[in-house]
């Protein structure tokens, strides 16, 4: 279906990794794009797999920790793939820690990466988007807690609430230039940084009796919302943040 075509288009998505980032990516590889992987660590399992399904591949470490660097980077990806049609901001850390003694370290790393770097590589990207004059997708991952306040996580909710009103600001702006701004806010997902919330079988338990869907998600659930939101068929979305959740946020 030509509306979910992503034939000839370049995505770049950082933290793709492992977990939601990996499968975003390779959502977005399977509906036709290359794909330009951005992060600290080395990606060699999302590059064979993309590669496997027959797409280009580049990865640049970056310091996303730091907002110097991001307009190079965008550089190296045009250079490399010539264009760049669509952007997942899905890299993010998480500091866990009682409120009364969570630290000033703490709330700074992770604001920089889930707020301040999500929105200055989107503003390098947008410039990018407006020198082609072809629009272009941004997608930013929110989560449960841009709804919540969730315990022991004030710096990640104040981040994640952050990107679900950025995800907004910058779809207003954005609009006219045939830019779409949109949010993917996951679930209760089974990746690496929710292994300790699986392995304690009383919050494990309490988790699944409120998600209708009675399972954690997985990564794949994710490759459709974002071949969604990165193709044609969202042209008039903008601004809005889609919960991938079980119904989690029904209940």
């Amino acid at each position: 279906m030509k509306l979910f075509d992503l034939t000839g288009k370049v995505a770049i998505v950082t933290g793709c990794n492992t977990g939601l980032g990996q499968g975003m990516a390779l959502g977005l590889a399977k509906a036709g794009a290359d794909i330009v992987g951005v992060g600290h660590q080395a990606a060699p399992e999302t590059e064979e797999q993309v590669k496997a399904l027959g797409r280009k591949f580049h990865y640049i470490t970056a310091n996303l920790m730091k907002q110097e660097g991001l307009e190079e980077l965008v550089a190296e990806a045009v250079e490399v793939m010539g264009h760049v049609d669509i952007l997942i901001n899905n890299a993010g850390i998480i500091r866990r820690e009682d409120l009364l003694k969570f630290s000033e370290q703490d709330w700074d790393d992770v604001i920089n990466i889930n707020q301040k770097t999500l929105f200055f590589l989107s503003q390098k990207v947008a410039k990018q988007f407006v020198k082609q004059g072809n629009g272009g997708k941004i997608i930013n991952i929110a989560s449960m807690l841009s709804y919540q306040g969730g315990i022991r996580v004030p710096s990640y909710t104040a981040s994640k609430s952050a990107v679900m009103g950025l995800t907004r600001a910058l779809a207003t702006e954005l609009a006219e230039h045939n830019i779409n701004v949109n949010a993917i806010a996951p679930g209760y997902m089974a990746t690496d940084n929710t292994a300790a919330l699986r392995a304690d079988e009383d919050r494990n338990a309490a988790i699944l009796e409120r998600i209708p869907a009675n399972r954690w998600g997985l990564p794949s659930d994710l490759e459709g919302p974002a071949i969604f939101l990165a193709s044609p068929a969202s042209d008039y979305i903008n601004g809005y943040t889609i919960a991938v959740d079980g119904g989690w946020l029904a209940r």
